[in-house]
């Protein structure tokens, strides 16, 4: 059994090989995605890789996974401490910061297989967590439709971020609250 410091040396390569694959990736997409690229950027061997991933389908299921862990976690940190509609709405701005600060948004376009491919894998987890933010009997479909949205503006693109906030706050029943609540002020 390995100690804890090869364990943690094991997962700090593991990691650094993942923050890579999103490199190259954003650089090069996923057609052109060579495991050797991968392992330059990421300042390991070849072997070294393959110890981790075995190929490079098993690189990208775990690049998947690796890329909703940083969702999940980035929307865990931004809802921290907020309850009710200040949660939710952290939660939608967090959406939006994310799709606009993503660089691999160009993979939709050369590459819509993948990208199908894995929002379908992650499209209910989105929608599931979503809900859990939402008040009311209607959670599940509100949920639905933000998540709708949150795709169109992947794939498609356009409009400016404050317009994205202001459809997924609409869609999660907060645009009315949010513009009563300013309005009162």
């Amino acid at each position: 059994m390995p100690s804890p410091a090869a364990r943690d040396t094991e997962q700090s390569t593991r990691r650094r090989i993942l923050a890579a694959t999103f490199v190259v990736l954003a650089r090069d997409g996923r057609r052109k995605l060579q495991l050797s690229d991968v392992a330059a950027e990421a300042q390991v061997s070849r072997p070294t890789l393959y110890r981790h991933f075995g190929s490079k389908e098993g690189l990208l299921e775990a690049f998947a996974h690796y890329e909703q862990d940083n969702f999940d976690a980035g929307i865990a940190a931004a809802i921290a401490g907020l309850s009710g509609a200040d949660r939710l709405d952290a939660a939608l701005r967090f959406v939006v910061d994310y799709q606009y600060s993503y660089s691999l948004g160009s993979l939709a376009e050369t590459e819509p297989e993948h990208v199908l491919a894995q929002m379908k894998r992650v499209l209910p987890i989105m929608r599931d967590r979503i809900a859990r933010l939402i008040p009311g009997e209607d959670a599940d479909v509100a949920a639905a439709a933000v998540v709708r949205i949150a795709v169109c503006h992947y794939m498609i693109g356009g409009g400016s971020p404050e317009q994205f906030l202001a459809e997924l706050r609409h869609a999660a029943g907060l645009g009315a609250r949010r513009r009563r609540m300013s309005r009162a002020v």
